[in-house]
C-alpha cells in the first residue's frame, strides 16, 4: 500500500513504524481509525490507510484473520488493485501472475524498445505481454521483484544506469539508442497548481479551535486550523475572516499575522498564511463532532496534515522569537 505513490526509501520508515504500532491484521482491525490515520501522518495519499483499515477488518471478520492467497481474491479486498493483488499473490504465495507497476513497464518497454506511450491501454498490454513471456514460472515472486527493483536502482526513469545492468545485452533500447533514457515517451507535465489560503489559530483559554477534514477527498479525516482559500482581490486577513466565519459560525476579534508556511502535495502546493486570533462572542454554538476546543498537546495526538504541523512549529517559533527580543 505505500509503495502505490511512494519511493521504497522514503516509504521504509513509515512501515517500520506503522509495523511496530500494528504488528498483526487483528491489531489494524480493532484500531480506530484516527489511530491509524495518525500512525500514516506524514505518508500522504490518506485514502490509503484508510482503505488498509477496511480490508484488516475484512479480513478479521470474513477470512478469519488469515490473508487471501490468490489475485481473485485479494483484489474483492478494499483499495486492493491488480497490481497490489499480483504483487502480494506472487511474491507471498507464488501465484504465476505477473505484477505490473511504473518500473516494469518502463523496463518492458526498453526491453522490447516500445514508443508508444505506457498510460494507453494497447501499449500495456503489450509490455505486459513482454515481462509474461519473459517470466520465470518456477519463481514468480522473485521474477516480479526483480523486474521492480530493477526499474528503481538501474532502469531509472532519466539516466537508467545501464553500465549496471545485468541484462543491458537483451535490451533492444541499450543497443540502438544512443539515449536509452529516451523510452518510454514521456508527456510533458502542465504547471502544478498553487494555492494560496489563510488559516487562524483561533485561542481560548489555552486551548485552540479545530477542525476535521470530511472522511472522503483530499486529506479526509485529519484535523487543522480552520480557514481556506485567499479569493481575488481578497487580502489574506480577510479572506481568513470570512472562512472561519463560513466554516465555523465563528467571529474572530484582531488578527495577529505569525508567517506563510509554503508545503507541496503531489498535484499542487500550498501558500498558507497564519494569523492568530480571539474569540469574539459566544463561540461555536450547538454540538458539532467536527469541531473541538483542545489544548496543544492534545491536538498534537490527532491527525495533522504536514501544512498543520508545519503551523504549529511556526507559532512556536514565532513566541519564541518574541520572548527572546523582550527587554529583562
Amino acid at each position: 500500500m505505500l509503495l502505490q505513490q511512494t519511493r521504497v526509501a522514503q516509504a521504509l520508515p513509515y512501515y517500520e513504524r506503522f509495523l511496530t504500532r500494528f504488528p498483526t491484521v487483528q491489531a489494524l482491525a480493532r484500531a480506530p481509525l484516527p489511530h491509524v490515520l495518525k500512525v500514516w501522518e506524514g505518508a500522504g495519499y490518506y485514502g490509503r490507510a484508510r482503505r488498509l483499515h477496511q480490508a484488516a477488518r475484512e479480513v478479521v471478520a470474513e477470512h478469519a484473520g488469515r490473508l487471501p492467497r490468490s489475485s481473485a481474491e485479494l483484489q474483492r479486498l478494499p483499495g486492493v488493485g491488480p497490481y497490489i493483488a499480483r504483487a502480494i499473490a506472487s511474491l507471498a504465495f507464488d501465484e504465476d501472475v505477473i505484477a505490473v507497476e511504473a518500473n516494469g513497464l518502463r523496463v518492458a518497454a526498453r526491453w522490447s524498445l516500445e514508443r508508444g506511450d505506457p498510460r494507453g491501454t494497447p501499449v500495456r498490454r503489450r509490455l505486459e505481454g513482454v515481462l509474461t513471456r519473459r517470466r520465470s514460472r518456477a519463481r514468480p515472486g522473485a521474477y516480479n521483484e526483480a523486474v521492480m527493483e530493477l526499474g528503481e536502482t538501474v532502469c531509472r526513469p532519466v539516466r537508467p544506469r545501464c553500465g549496471s545492468c545485468p541484462v543491458a545485452r537483451s535490451c533492444r533500447a541499450y543497443r540502438e539508442l544512443d539515449d536509452p533514457g529516451t523510452i518510454p515517451r514521456r508527456r510533458p507535465r502542465g504547471a502544478r497548481p498553487h494555492v494560496v489560503a489563510a488559516v487562524a489559530i483561533v485561542e481560548r483559554d489555552g486551548r485552540w479551535l479545530v477542525q476535521r477534514r470530511a472522511p472522503g477527498g483530499l486529506l479526509g479525516g485529519l484535523w487543522e486550523f480552520p480557514g481556506g482559500k485567499v479569493e481575488a482581490g481578497e487580502t489574506a486577513e480577510v479572506a481568513c475572516r470570512r472562512e472561519v466565519l463560513e466554516e465555523t459560525g465563528v467571529r474572530i476579534g484582531a488578527l495577529e499575522p505569525l508567517g506563510v508556511v509554503h508545503h507541496a502535495y503531489s498535484h499542487f502546493s500550498v501558500e498558507l498564511h497564519l494569523f492568530r486570533g480571539r474569540l469574539r462572542g459566544r463561540g461555536v454554538r450547538g454540538k458539532r463532532s467536527d469541531l473541538r476546543w483542545l489544548t496543544p498537546t492534545e491536538f498534537a495526538r490527532l491527525p495533522r496534515p504536514v501544512a498543520t504541523a508545519k503551523a504549529v512549529a511556526t507559532l512556536a517559533r514565532h513566541d519564541a522569537t518574541t520572548a527572546a527580543s523582550r527587554p529583562g
